[in-house]
C-alpha cells in the first residue's frame, strides 16, 4: 500500500533491491500458501525471463529469510520464508499484511453497506484507507506488480465510492465533497464518482453546482467513449431536477395517492399531529414510519389521504399508494415480494428488472430510495410482521401505514390511534353529506343518529347515503328505521356488525328502489361478492352479470357513489374490505354456480387469447373444453401488458376455482393455470408456477382427470428445473408416463423434450441426447414443427456437451434455418446462442463474439436467453484478450442473474467474472475451460 517494507520490532526495514521486493509481495499476498518456483518467476520477468532466472530467485530468497530472521543461525532450518514442494511460503498471518487487511476491511464494508449499515460501512472504510500510503509497490517491477497496482487501485476508488455513499446516506455529505471532487478530477470516466458528487453537492443544496457536473460528465462520456451517461449518473440526475423544480420527462415521479373524499369532518389535531411528524418544521427529514390504527370503519383511510394530498409538496420524489388487504375477507394478502415489485415498478424499475427473490427485491427498494424524498401509504396493514419488511428505508422516505391492528412496536413507529368523531364532528360531516338544511330541520333526531352511528364514518357515510336517495325522507325517518335493527345497533361498539348493518341498509335501498340503475347496482354488488380477486375489470364483471358492458360500468360507478365499492385505476374497481365480507353472502346459494362459472370462464378464454397472441409459435393448452367468451387482443405488446396486469388476478381466480366444490368450476380454474405456464415461465415466475403447478396437481387427482394431472406435471416440472430441484425429474417423468398411457403423441415428445433439457441442465448429456432424439422422431411423426425445432436446439447442445463439435454445427444450423421459415425467433435466437457456445468451444472465439453481439438485442425477449447471451459474450471477449468488456459483461449477467433469483446462473455468471477480473489483474492470458451448459427454455 506504498513501498514495499517490512516491519519488525516495530521499526522499518527496507527489503532490498526491487526485484527482492517483488518477491516478498508476492509470497505476503499468499501468506501461508505455497507460491512455486514457476510463479514467483513469471511474476518476476513474464514471458521473457533470463536464463539466469531460477538462481536470481534463490538468491532473493536467500535475501529475504536473512531480513526476516537475523538471528537465526546456519544450521537453523528457515522458518518464515520456508521450502515447500514446488516453491516457497510465507507464515505471516494475513492480517499482518497491509494489503490483505486492506482486502479484509473493504469486504466487510461492502456488506455493511449491503445490509444498510451505513455507520459500520463508514468506519470500516475509513479504517481501510488509513492503511493507503501511495501508490502500491511503489518502484516494484514485473507483471505481478504492476497486476496488483491496478487491483489496489482500482479497490481504492471502490473504497473511496463506498465512503462517499456512506457519507451521503448518513446525511454528512459536506465531509466528502473535496475527496469527490478531487478523485471525479483524475478519474473523468468513472461515472460512480460523478453520481456520488452530484447527490453530496445536492445534498448540501448546491444544485446548480451538482447539474453543472451531470453536464461536464455527459460531455466527457460522448467525447472520449461515445456513450451516454448510465443509468445511475441519470438517476442522480432527475433527483436533483425534481427537487430542483424541473424534472424532464424521462423521470419517474409517481402520484399514486386516491383521491380524498370531498365530504370529510373533524380530525383536526389528528390533522395536526401527522403533519408535524410528516413535515416538520425545523426542515428535519420526515418521520419514517407513521402510523394511523384503530377500528373498522373509523375512518383511518380516509383520514391517511386527505393527510398524505396536503403533505405531498414536501415529496418531491412522489407518492406511492399499497392496498395492504390486511382486512380483506377471502382475498390473500400480498406478499412481501408483490409488494416491493408493485413499489419498485412504482418508482420506474421495469418490470423484466425486478429481482424474482424477495431479499434481493427489497435490497433493489432500498437502494432506489437513496438520495429521494419519497411517501408511501401502506393502507390495510394486517400487522406489524407485514410492514417491518418495507419500511427500513433511507431517511428521507417516509411511511404512512394504516390498520386495525396496533403496529406500537415496531422500531422508529410513532402510533396514532384513531377513535369515533366527536357529536359535533359526526354532526358536522351528516350536514355536509345531505345539507345543512336537512339536519338542523330536526336537531334532535340528529342527534339520536349520530349515538346510533356511534361516531363511525363509515356508519354516517353510508346513512348519508340511504337520505340522499331517499330525498323525501327525513332524518327522523331513517333514525325510526335504524332503531328497528336495535341488536345490530348494540354491535356496532364492536365495529365490524354495526358496519356491517350499514352496508345492508344502505344495499337494501339501492335494492328496493324505483330506478332501474340502483336494482343493477345491488344486483352487480351480490354478483362480485362470489369472485375472490384483489379487484375486477368492467370486462369481469360484465362476464358476471351478463349485461351490456355500458349498463355494467354505469352500475359499478353507481356503487362507488353509493360508497360500496371504490374505483382503482381506469375502468378497476374494487370493494371496501368490509363490504367485500358482507356482499358475499348477498346472494342465494341456488344463484351463485351459474355466475361464477362465467366469470371463472371469461378469465380462462381471456388468458388462453393472451397467450397465443403474445407468443403465437409456442403451442398452447386449451385443455380443458369452455365454452365462455373471454377478451381477444390486437397485438402481442397488448397481450403482454394485460398478463402483467391481470396475473395477480388470474392466480387468485384460478385458486380460487379449482378450490371449488363445482367440478366443471374446478376445471375452468385449471384451465387459467394452464394456460398461464408460457407467460409464467419467460417471465421467470418461478414460484408461481410451482405453486400453481401443485394446485392443478390436486385438483387433477380430485377429478380424476389424467389430462389435467399430465400437464400439472410438466408444470411442477418446469417450475422445479428453473428452481434447480431435482424433482423435477420426477414430474417429467410422470408427465411422459401419463402422456404414453393416453396416446397423446404431441405430449410424449413435449415431455421427451423437457426431460431432455433438465438432463443437460445436469450435465448427464448421454441421457439428455437420448430424450432430445426420441422427441424429435416424435414430432417429425406428427408434424409437430415446435417440437422438432426443440429436439433439434437440444440435441445441438448435447452434441456440445459430448464435444461433438462437428456434429452439433450441423444440427444447429439445420434448426436454426428451420426456424426462420416458421418465423419461430425465440427459437432462431436460441439457435445462434448455442451456435456462438459451440464456436467458443471449437477456438474460434472471433466468430463466436460476431454471432453473440448480433444475438443480445433479439436474446432480451427473455430472461433466460439474455441470461445466456450475456455469459456467452463475457467468455467470449474474455478468451479474446478483451478484459474491459469481459468484466462488463459478466457483471451485467451477474446483475441479471440476482434479479431473476436464479442461484443456477448467478454461480456461473460470477465465475465468468471472477474469471475476467483475474485475467485483467494478471495481464495475461487465461486458459479455456468450456462454458456452463445452458438453462434452455422448456418444450411447448
Amino acid at each position: 500500500m506504498g513501498s514495499v517494507v517490512g516491519v519488525l520490532d516495530d521499526e522499518e526495514n527496507d527489503l532490498g533491491p526491487p526485484l527482492q521486493q517483488a518477491i516478498a509481495a508476492m509470497l505476503a499476498m499468499r501468506s501461508g500458501r505455497v507460491v512455486t518456483l514457476g510463479q514467483l518467476i513469471e511474476g518476476l520477468w513474464g514471458d521473457a525471463p533470463p536464463a539466469s532466472a531460477a538462481q536470481s530467485v534463490y538468491t532473493y530468497i536467500a535475501g529475504l529469510r536473512r531480513l526476516f530472521e537475523p538471528n537465526r543461525s546456519r544450521r537453523e532450518p528457515p522458518n518464515m520464508v520456508a521450502r515447500a514442494s514446488g516453491g516457497y511460503l510465507l507464515r505471516l498471518e494475513p492480517s499482518k499484511v497491509d494489503a490483505c487487511v486492506f482486502d479484509a476491511r473493504l469486504d466487510e464494508a461492502a456488506q455493511a453497506r449491503k445490509d444498510g449499515d451505513l455507520t459500520r460501512a463508514l468506519s470500516l472504510v475509513d479504517e481501510a484507507l488509513a492503511l493507503w500510503r501511495g501508490q502500491p509497490l511503489s518502484g516494484v517491477p514485473g507483471p505481478f506488480a504492476e497486476g496488483e497496482r491496478a487491483r489496489l487501485e482500482e479497490l481504492h476508488l471502490t473504497a473511496a465510492e463506498i465512503r462517499g455513499e456512506a457519507l451521503v446516506g448518513l446525511g454528512r455529505p459536506e465531509e466528502g465533497l473535496t475527496e469527490l471532487a478531487d478523485l471525479t478530477r483524475r478519474h473523468p470516466l468513472r461515472e460512480r464518482l460523478h453520481e456520488l458528487l452530484m447527490l453530496a453537492l445536492h445534498g448540501c443544496g448546491r444544485k446548480a453546482e451538482a447539474l453543472t457536473v451531470f453536464e461536464e460528465a455527459r460531455r466527457t462520456l460522448a467525447e472520449e467513449l461515445g456513450v451516454d451517461p448510465g443509468e445511475g449518473l441519470r438517476r442522480a440526475h432527475r433527483l436533483v431536477l425534481a427537487a430542483d423544480g424541473r424534472a424532464g420527462p424521462d423521470l419517474v415521479v409517481p402520484r399514486q395517492l386516491p383521491r380524498g373524499l370531498l365530504v370529510f369532518a373533524g380530525r383536526t389535531r389528528e390533522t395536526a399531529r401527522l403533519r408535524s411528524l410528516l413535515d416538520p418544521r425545523d426542515d428535519a427529514p420526515p418521520h419514517p414510519f407513521v402510523v394511523i390504527c384503530g377500528p373498522p370503519g373509523v375512518g383511518k383511510s380516509a383520514l391517511a389521504v386527505r393527510v398524505a394530498h396536503k403533505v405531498r409538496d414536501r415529496f418531491p420524489g412522489g407518492q406511492l399508494y399499497v392496498n395492504l388487504r390486511g382486512g380483506t375477507p377471502n382475498v390473500a394478502r400480498p406478499r412481501a415480494y408483490e409488494i416491493f415489485s408493485r413499489l419498485l415498478r412504482g418508482i420506474g424499475v421495469p418490470d423484466r428488472a425486478v429481482p424474482e427473490d424477495e431479499d434481493e427485491a427489497a435490497a433493489l427498494w432500498r437502494s432506489r430510495l437513496e438520495g429521494r424524498r419519497l411517501l408511501v401509504l401502506l393502507d390495510n396493514a394486517a400487522d406489524l410482521a407485514q410492514v417491518t419488511p418495507l419500511v427500513s428505508a433511507p431517511l428521507g422516505t417516509a411511511f404512512l401505514v394504516t390498520s386495525r391492528e396496533s403496529l406500537a412496536a415496531g422500531d422508529d413507529c410513532v402510533q396514532l390511534r384513531l377513535g369515533p368523531l366527536s357529536d359535533v364532528e359526526a354532526t358536522a360531516m351528516l350536514s355536509k353529506l345531505v345539507g345543512a338544511e336537512r339536519v338542523s330541520a330536526d336537531l334532535g333526531q340528529t342527534n339520536r343518529l349520530v349515538r346510533l352511528c356511534d361516531g363511525f364514518p363509515l356508519a354516517l357515510r353510508v346513512a348519508g347515503a340511504r337520505l340522499n336517495d331517499r330525498p323525501d325522507w327525513s332524518v327522523g325517518a331513517l333514525t325510526a328505521r335504524l332503531s328497528d335493527e336495535r341488536r345490530r345497533l348494540r354491535e356496532l361498539e364492536a365495529g365490524e356488525l354495526a358496519v356491517r348493518s350499514s352496508l345492508a341498509a344502505s344495499w337494501s335501498a339501492l335494492d328496493r328502489s324505483t330506478r332501474e340503475i340502483d336494482g343493477a347496482a345491488a344486483r352487480l354488488l351480490a354478483l362480485l361478492g362470489l369472485l375472490h380477486v384483489p379487484d375486477v375489470t368492467v370486462e369481469a364483471a360484465t362476464a358476471l352479470s351478463e349485461s351490456a358492458p355500458a349498463d355494467v360500468e354505469r352500475a359499478l360507478e353507481r356503487l362507488c357513489d353509493a360508497h360500496l365499492l371504490d374505483a382503482g385505476e381506469p375502468g378497476r374497481y374494487h370493494p371496501h374490505d368490509l363490504v367485500r365480507l358482507f356482499a358475499a353472502d348477498l346472494l342465494p346459494a341456488g344463484e351463485r354456480r351459474s355466475p361464477l362459472r362465467r366469470a371463472i370462464g371469461y378469465y380462462a378464454e381471456s388468458v388462453r387469447a393472451a397467450a397465443r397472441t403474445s407468443d403465437p409459435h409456442r403451442v398452447h393448452c386449451l385443455y380443458p373444453p369452455i365454452e365462455a367468451q373471454g377478451r381477444r387482443f390486437g397485438s402481442a405488446d397488448e397481450a403482454r401488458a394485460w398478463l402483467r396486469a391481470e396475473e395477480a388476478t388470474l392466480m387468485a381466480a384460478a385458486n380460487q376455482a379449482m378450490a371449488d366444490p363445482d367440478d366443471g368450476i374446478a376445471r375452468a380454474g385449471a384451465g387459467i393455470g394452464l394456460a398461464l405456464w408460457w407467460y409464467q415461465q419467460s417471465a421467470y415466475r418461478v414460484s408461481g408456477l410451482v405453486s400453481l403447478g401443485e394446485r392443478l396437481l390436486a385438483t387433477g387427482r380430485r377429478l380424476d382427470d389424467p389430462v389435467i394431472t399430465m400437464e400439472a406435471h410438466a408444470h411442477l416440472a418446469t417450475g422445479l428445473y428453473l428452481r434447480g430441484d431435482p424433482a423435477a425429474f420426477e414430474h417429467g417423468e410422470q408427465h411422459l408416463r401419463l402422456a404414453r398411457r393416453l396416446g397423446d403423441r404431441f405430449n410424449e415428445q413435449r415431455a421427451h423434450g423437457n426431460l431432455a433439457s433438465t438432463f443437460h441442465k445436469s450435465g448427464r448429456f448421454s441421457d439428455a441426447l437420448e430424450h432430445a432424439l426420441a422427441q424429435r422422431a416424435l414430432a417429425r411423426e406428427i408434424g409437430s414443427t415446435v417440437g422438432e425445432l426443440f429436439a433439434l436446439l437440444m440435441v445441438g447442445r448435447c452434441c456440445r456437451g459430448l464435444d461433438r463439435l462437428e456434429e452439433a454445427t450441423a444440427v444447429l444450423e439445420e434448426g436454426a434455418e428451420m426456424a426462420r421459415r416458421a418465423g419461430d425467433s425465440l427459437r432462431e435466437v436460441e439457435f445462434s446462442l448455442e451456435r456462438g457456445h459451440v464456436l467458443i468451444h471449437r477456438g474460434q472465439a472471433g466468430t463466436a463474439l460476431g454471432v453473440l453481439t448480433e444475438a443480445l438485442g433479439p436474446a432480451r425477449m427473455t430472461r433466460m436467453t439474455e441470461m445466456s447471451c450475456l455469459v456467452y459474450l463475457a467468455r467470449a471477449h474474455r478468451l479474446l484478450g478483451q478484459t474491459g468488456e469481459a468484466v462488463r459483461r459478466s457483471a451485467e449477467a451477474v446483475a441479471l442473474a440476482e434479479r431473476m433469483g436464479s442461484a443456477y446462473w448467478l454461480e456461473r455468471a460470477v465465475e465468468e467474472r471472477e474469471g475476467a477480473l483475474r485475467k485483467q489483474a494478471a495481464g495475461s492470458r487465461v486458459s479455456h475451460s468450456g462454458l456452463p451448459v445452458s438453462g434452455a427454455a422448456r418444450c411447448p
